[in-house]
């Protein structure tokens, strides 16, 4: 069975500053922030949450079904996508704009910086999760995406039958309380890192143990300290497995996802699936850019 990935295909532009962003800005300077980083390494990758967990999906031997939308520059992406053996017949192209583009800067501390242009993303919602579409579909995940897209494919998907992980991430603050309430009435999981579960949190009312109640099962990832697994107001610590070298966190959090998508495609107990993901984040983290790791392991 496949996994439809509802979010955004981008283009990433990588900076690397050698400095830390705490030394360079000054606090009690903020109402007149001017400020400047020297990046010497810079470099553009395929990225975009549906573009780089439909990546890790693929090495684990799933079958991804991206959808989303690409500018007028994006003939070079579906070249991409061809060449992994993942399949476009959902994404779309809309030719007098650009493709969504990401320019990340990262510090020594693995802090970072993004300015985020969304471009095509933002006609995300002319593609639509129909009848045919889910056709041999067993699981699916709303990622970061443009406004409607996001609020219409979780209505589609339960139109359609198919349950789906609510992965808000930094589309979080484009939604109100009730607006939440209501994707997490849709949803059958839910996916955030600690900082948006606290936002969660406070827009809902509710607690990460209430969240969980409504759905089946809430993971809040916690980056070097590995991820919280929520079920029916339970909490478990599901630990980090240490990489090898830290190199570069940008796509890290969508590999992840891409082992949760696999393992529940398979009927796995969410405490697995996070293990699963834990494990590929310390591989994505150990290597430069989010779609150009590969695995040491087999997934049994």
């Amino acid at each position: 069975m496949a996994a439809l990935i509802c979010g955004s295909l981008a283009f990433d532009t990588i900076m690397t500053f050698e400095g830390r962003f705490a030394e360079q800005i000054l606090p009690d300077q903020l109402h007149i922030l001017n400020v400047s980083f020297l990046v010497p390494s810079l470099r553009r990758d395929f990225g975009g949450c549906a573009g780089n967990i439909a990546y890790s999906l693929k090495l684990l031997g799933g079958e991804p079904l991206p959808m989303a939308m690409l500018g007028s520059d994006g003939a070079e992406y579906l070249q991409r996508l061809e060449s992994l053996g993942i399949s476009a017949r959902h994404v779309g192209q809309v030719q007098d704009t650009y493709t969504a583009q990401a320019m990340i800067m990262t510090d020594r501390d693995n802090n970072q910086i993004t300015a985020f242009h969304p471009g095509a993303m933002m006609e995300a919602h002319v593609n639509r999760v129909v009848a045919d579409v889910g056709v041999g579909v067993g699981v699916g995940i709303i990622a970061p995406d443009g406004r409607d897209a996001m609020l219409e494919h979780a209505a589609q998907f339960v139109a359609a039958g198919i349950p789906f992980v609510f992965d808000p991430g930094q589309g979080l603050p484009m939604f109100d309380g009730q607006e939440l309430v209501r994707f997490i009435a849709q949803a059958s999981w839910v996916t955030v890192n600690d900082y948006e579960g606290k936002m969660l949190c406070d827009r809902t009312g509710w607690t990460l143990a209430e969240i969980s109640r409504q759905v089946k099962g809430l993971v809040v990832t916690l980056g070097a300290e590995g991820c919280e697994v929520w079920v029916d107001g339970q909490k478990t610590h599901v630990p980090a497995v240490v990489p090898a070298q830290v190199v570069d966190p940008t796509g890290c959090g969508d590999a992840w996802r891409g082992a949760l998508l696999f393992g529940l495609e398979k009927g796995w107990p969410l405490v697995r699936c996070a293990e699963l993901g834990n494990r590929v984040g310390a591989l994505k983290i150990a290597q430069r850019g989010p779609q150009n790791y590969t695995l040491d392991f087999t997934p049994a």
